[in-house]
């Protein structure tokens, strides 16, 4: 039922975000409930915003003006961050959607998560890495997911970020058998309660897509069919 749904509110940094992508994010927030707050905050006076005032009526976005009344400093940031933290605090929200490329907000993302929020943030890749580690998932808006088991990422590049595959043998390693083997639900529940991680940022629609492109790692199929990993230097 549609009370039964989780409740989003959904800020966009129209000055830090593609307006081409927002169906996107419409369509990933679709899988965790219903978004019943939409703002976008920026200068819409500015033909910068051009793109997102085409699709302020088509998706029942709420405008919020905020004028560039001094040179460098963005008043649309402080904005969206008082109406978060309003509505974090008077609505019945569960989910909280911030579609930006800057870090500006990274203090809103650990405060909502304090308040037991989940927090979803969307943003290109130049979005820095502070911002991007502390939403529960992260996606990025410039890089296209392939279908399963392509991507635009050779497994080589792939096991050269150290980070990524320390992270996935921590997984494993927390959640494996005696033999070695971590069924892929436990490996992917230990990564989110972790980091933001997505496969899908790196060209894979699902984990076990990732798994299987890394050499590093062992793959297969247990008996209900579900996926097993498990790491190739275990002895």
């Amino acid at each position: 039922m549609q009370e039964d749904k989780q409740k989003i509110a959904l800020f966009i940094d129209a000055d830090n975000a593609p307006a081409s992508k927002f169906e996107d994010v419409l369509s990933e927030l679709a899988t965790y409930g219903v978004v019943t707050i939409r703002k976008a905050y920026g200068n819409w006076t500015s033909s910068h915003l051009k793109s997102w005032m085409e699709l302020l009526h088509e998706y029942a976005i709420q405008p919020i003006q905020q004028f560039d009344l001094t040179k460098g400093k963005n008043a649309s940031d402080i904005a969206l961050v008082i109406d978060a933290m309003d509505v974090m605090y008077t609505k019945n929200i569960d989910v909280m959607c911030f579609v930006s490329s800057d870090c500006d907000f990274t203090p809103m993302v650990t405060r909502a998560l304090a308040e037991g929020k989940v927090v979803i943030g969307f943003g290109e890749r130049k979005t820095p890495s502070p911002f991007v580690n502390a939403c529960s998932k992260f996606l990025y808006l410039d890089k296209e997911t392939k279908s399963s088991g392509d991507t635009d990422l050779k497994p080589k590049n792939i096991k050269s970020d150290t980070k990524l595959i320390n992270l996935l043998r921590q997984a494993i390693e927390a959640t494996e058998d005696d033999d070695g083997w971590a069924s892929l639900g436990p490996v992917g529940s230990y990564i989110s309660n972790k980091t933001s991680f997505d496969s899908r940022n790196y060209g894979y629609r699902n984990l076990s897509s990732l798994f299987k492109a890394i050499d590093l790692f062992d793959v297969k199929k247990g008996s209900d069919k579900s996926y097993l990993v498990k790491n190739k230097r275990r002895k």
